[in-house]
């Protein structure tokens, strides 16, 4: 039988098959060689694959379960406060751009996970931050051509 993991996967990859059968009907762009329905594919497409995985684990892993520490609640301050960044970094897009709030986000979101103790790991925080801002900016715009937001307050 599958336990909570397995389920969510098994949910999550009949949503995304669903969806990735639903993204057939998007027409071809005439203008550009990536049409609207590449993003959509590929995102939906590596969320099936993972959930796949997720409920593979779980059933596999059905007879080794550890049972649930006693004092391990689940921490839904820590998931209220993810939401709330994201809601942040959502309204921080048109006055900051992408790329500055991008960085912001991620030093932020990786200081909430695991807070940095010391210089090294402020470091560490401060170069992945830069990293994925500038990675996932080159990617999207540079490669796929895909206009980010510029930020009202900084041009940038």
């Amino acid at each position: 039988m599958l336990g909570r993991d397995g389920w969510a996967g098994l949910a999550c990859l009949v949503v995304s098959l669903v969806l990735l059968a639903a993204t057939r009907g998007l027409p071809q762009s005439t203008l550009v060689p990536i049409g609207p329905g590449v993003y959509p594919r590929f995102v939906l497409g590596i969320a099936a694959v993972l959930s796949a995985l997720l409920v593979a684990s779980d059933f596999a892993a059905r007879g080794r379960r550890a049972p649930r520490a006693p004092g391990a609640a689940p921490n839904y301050a820590l998931v209220g406060a993810a939401f709330a960044m994201f809601f942040l970094y959502i309204v921080a897009l048109p006055y900051l751009g992408f790329r500055i709030a991008t960085f912001a986000f991620f030093l932020a979101f990786y200081a909430l996970l695991e807070p940095p103790r010391g210089a090294r790991r402020w470091a560490l925080a401060l170069v992945l931050a830069v990293l994925v801002a500038l990675l996932s900016w080159f990617v999207f715009e540079r490669g796929l051509s895909v206009l980010l937001p510029r930020g009202r307050w900084t041009d940038f």
